[in-house]
């Protein structure tokens, strides 16, 4: 069942979609770092907590920005993956990227290794 939208502007609907302080960090990791695991976003600076992300990667899902697949025999361990959609939001996400570095004092892009190997 989809919410009620406040209005028809796109910015505010978007904003609905993913503008929380996680949604966004969850797909830089898939995107960006090749996160598929939930492990894996665990490891990230921002300190993520499990429920947090659990409950981002159960709505990224229902929006249809990821899908799942198990990846060994437990039901529960699972790949994440982005859609097309998910996938759609690259440029937006370099735009933040690059508006940050330019406008926010002591913002760098962190090298993959470095970010991996936290």
């Amino acid at each position: 069942m989809t919410q009620p939208k406040r209005s028809p502007c796109p910015i505010a609907n978007t904003l609905d979609l993913v503008g929380d302080r996680w949604t966004l960090l969850v797909i830089r990791d898939m995107m960006f770092f090749g996160k598929q695991r939930f492990e894996e976003f665990l490891e990230s600076p921002e300190g993520i907590s499990t429920n947090i992300l659990s409950s981002r990667l159960k709505l990224l899902e229902e929006l249809g920005f990821v899908e799942k697949q198990p990846y060994s025999n437990h039901s529960r361990r699972m790949n994440y993956q982005l859609t097309e959609k998910g996938q759609s939001l690259r440029p937006v996400l370099k735009v933040i990227t690059a508006w940050g570095l330019k406008h926010v004092s002591g913002t760098q892009v962190p090298e993959r290794d470095a970010v991996e190997s936290e």
